[in-house]
Parts: C-alpha cells; sequence; structure tokens
C-alpha cells in the first residue's frame, strides 16, 4: 500500500504529542511494509530540524517540508474574523505547499492520502483533481472543542469573547467539511461520536496513539517527585500549569514540604523560567524526555481544556508511571479511576490525589504497573497499526 502523509509540522523528531502521534503512524505503516511518503509543513515556530534527522528516516519517507508563515498577524486574524473565517485554518493555505503537493500527485499515484488534522483540509479539492486516493482525515482532536473550553476558563471578558469567536468559526469550519473526507480517523470515541454530531456521513473510528512500552527500571528515580512534561506554547498545558501553581501546588506544599515539582516542556515561557515559586524547578526542554519521566515518580497533568489523547499521559504510563489528570486529560484512555490513574478535577481532589500517592510509595508503585500494563496490551504500535491498515482496507474497498 502506498500512503501520503501530509504533516501540519514536521513529524520527526518526535519531540511533542502532535509529531509523537505522526511519527507513530509513519513508523508503524514502515514496519507493516506500506511505502510511505511525508509531505510536511515547516515554520518558524515549527523548523525542520535536520541534524536530528536519520538518513534510515528521510531515505524510507522521502521527506519534504514546505515553509509557511504561521505567525499571528493581527491584520490577518482581523480580515478572517470580519469575514467570518478560520484564522486557524486560514493561515495553513499556502501557493508553495499547494504546488508542491500537485507535483507529487503528478510524479505519482497513492492508494492513501492520510492527512493530519484539519488544518490541511483547505487541500482536499487540489488532491481530488490530481488523485485518485482516498483521502483519510487523522482527527487529532476536535479543534473547536478546546477553544470553547479555553474561552469557558478565561476570565478576561475581552479574551473571552475572541477565544468563543475562534471556537465558533472553527466549529463551522470543521462541520462543513466534515465530509470531505473518504473516511476519519479520530484518537477517541468521544471525538469520533462528535464527528457524528457535526453532521459526519463518512466512515469515522476511533484508534488511539500507539507507543512502545519502555520499562525505565535503568533509571534512579527521585522519591517525592512530581513533573509535568509538554509543550508550553500549547494554550492547554499553558493553562493548566497556570492552574497547578495557583491553584494546587500551596496545599500540596504545605502538606508535604519535602515533594519538588519539575516543568519541562518546549517553549516555555519567561514568566515561568524566571519564577521562584518554593519547591518548583522549571527546566525548560530535556534533552531525553524518556529519561526525564523515568527520573520522576509522579506525573500530574491538570488539563482543563482540550480534545484528542494526552500523548505525554501515554508515554508516562508506559514508563510505568503513575499520573494525577482530570477527565479531561484522561479523555481518550481506556482506564479504571484509581488502578490506572488518578482523576481530580478540583484543586483539593488534585491535592489530595497526589498526597495519596506519595505518603503510599506501594500504591503509587502499584498503579504504575498497572499503567505500564494497560499501555502494552492496548496502546502499542503494532496493535494500532493493524487497527489503521484495516480502516484503510475499508476504505478502499468502497
Amino acid at each position: 500500500m502506498k500512503v501520503l502523509q501530509l504533516c501540519n509540522k514536521p513529524p520527526y523528531p518526535p519531540v511533542d504529542g502532535g509529531t509523537m502521534a505522526m511519527n507513530s503512524i509513519t513508523q508503524g505503516l514502515l514496519e507493516a511494509g506500506c511505502e510511505v511518503r511525508v509531505l510536511s509543513v515547516c515554520s518558524d515556530k515549527h523548523p525542520v530540524r535536520h541534524d536530528r534527522m536519520t538518513e534510515e528516516y528521510l531515505a524510507r519517507t522521502r521527506f519534504e517540508a514546505v515553509h509557511l508563515d504561521l505567525g499571528i498577524h493581527p491584520l490577518g486574524a482581523a480580515v478572517a474574523m470580519l469575514c467570518g473565517e478560520s484564522y486557524h485554518v486560514k493561515r495553513f493555505v499556502s501557493n508553495d505547499f499547494a504546488r508542491r503537493l500537485r507535483e507529487i500527485l503528478e510524479e505519482e499515484d497513492f492508494d492513501i492520502i492520510h492527512i493530519e488534522s484539519i488544518f490541511l483540509t483547505p487541500y482536499v479539492p487540489l488532491i481530488r483533481n490530481h488523485s485518485r486516493a482516498r483521502i483519510i482525515l487523522r482527527a487529532h482532536n476536535v479543534e473547536h472543542l478546546i477553544w470553547r473550553r479555553i474561552a469557558q476558563g478565561t476570565r478576561n471578558p475581552l479574551k473571552r469573547w475572541y477565544l468563543k469567536h475562534c471556537s465558533l468559526t472553527l466549529r463551522a469550519y470543521e462541520t462543513e467539511h466534515a465530509n470531505d473526507f473518504d473516511g476519519v480517523m479520530c484518537i477517541t470515541a468521544n471525538d469520533a461520536r462528535l464527528y457524528g454530531e457535526m453532521g459526519c456521513r463518512r466512515p469515522v473510528t476511533a484508534i488511539p496513539f500507539g507507543v512502545e512500552p519502555e520499562p525505565m527500571g535503568y533509571v534512579d528515580t527521585e522519591p517525592d517527585s512530581l513533573f509535568h512534561i509538554g509543550s508550553m506554547d500549547w494554550m492547554p498545558n499553558r493553562e493548566g500549569i497556570d492552574w497547578l501553581l495557583r491553584e494546587v501546588w500551596p496545599a500540596v506544599h504545605r502538606r508535604l514540604p519535602q515533594v519538588r515539582l519539575y516543568l519541562a516542556g518546549r517553549n516555555m515561557p519567561d514568566s515561568l523560567l524566571h519564577s521562584d515559586i518554593e519547591g518548583v524547578h522549571v527546566v525548560g526542554e530535556v534533552p531525553d524526555a524518556m529519561y526525564f519521566i523515568g527520573s520522576k515518580q509522579i506525573n500530574v497533568v491538570p488539563l482543563l481544556s482540550g480534545s484528542g489523547i494526552r500523548v505525554k499521559i501515554i508515554e508516562a504510563m508506559s514508563a510505568g508511571k503513575a499520573v494525577v489528570t482530570t477527565t479531561v486529560g484522561a479523555e481518550g484512555i481506556d482506564y479504571e479511576d484509581g488502578r490506572h490513574l488518578l482523576i481530580a478535577n478540583t484543586p483539593d481532589e488534585f491535592a489530595d490525589r497526589i498526597a495519596r500517592l506519595v505518603e503510599d510509595p506501594d500504591y503509587c508503585a502499584e498503579v504504575g504497573r498497572n499503567a505500564y500494563r494497560l499501555i502494552a496490551e492496548e496502546y502499542n504500535t503494532p496493535v494500532l497499526t493493524k487497527k489503521i491498515l484495516a480502516f484503510y482496507n475499508k476504505i478502499l474497498s468502497r
């Protein structure tokens, strides 16, 4: 099977949740014997990192990227708002990307065009005009849901109004284009249900993100340590950490003064890098995410908004770590609260769940072991690749 994978940012090296999810599909398809070609958008925010790309990856995927200016420009945002358009999507429209995509489609035939994210939907008409391939959308999130949840939690009235507007235009776009594809592959069952509610009449399936479970027994774990790792230029992560530091951490620090909280991730804001909060260590981007995860005891993911599945939670569970998160954070994971991870939706609940794990190391270790087994059995890449190929074949047979 020949697959052209279109990515909204370079999927390699896998440095955040989105790139890990995309690269998981690339690697899974390659290992299953598919021929995969990758064409990606890149930008100043998400540049191509050739120094970290392996020769094998470049050879097997024939990776290419086209640079787009994805910066936020007030005039462009204002025009989109006045026209009732989604500025989030409009920024991805590029003559250069369209030209290269057309050239590739004229050079060779594909069975599947796999589109990562709704933001590359504007290129569907071009694909239809130059290819007989089936088009699959990989919906990492229901995008408008993220912005609606962020708007609901925003205190500034003007900012809340604008974010609500972003949510409404994204919902209108997602609804209008829900049937542009031959099939939609969501990451969670909840997102698949929402696509149905948006009027999608195409085949929709839910296939989560896959990892290779990695026991971290070779890494010394710091006792009484909490950690969060995630890209801090993604607004839900920033919102959640602000809430954690403001509403949860003071109670945790009073009750457990020996506990240390470590914050890691790309694009850490200066306000956090230069903060001086007792017991909190802001480390920024780390060279080896899995080593960092292995070196800490408890993963805290205070997600208040978002959609899809939280890749960093899956990654931490695959390393045998106990996780405390919200109901939103755990969406898409087939978990049992208290067994595979711990759910907390209020500041008091969050502090209590953390304290329970810290004060009972045996229970903390048990939750980590259960988490590892769950990921190894249900969220490993080979198992999920079989489901992806089955969905592809279903679409090809229609």
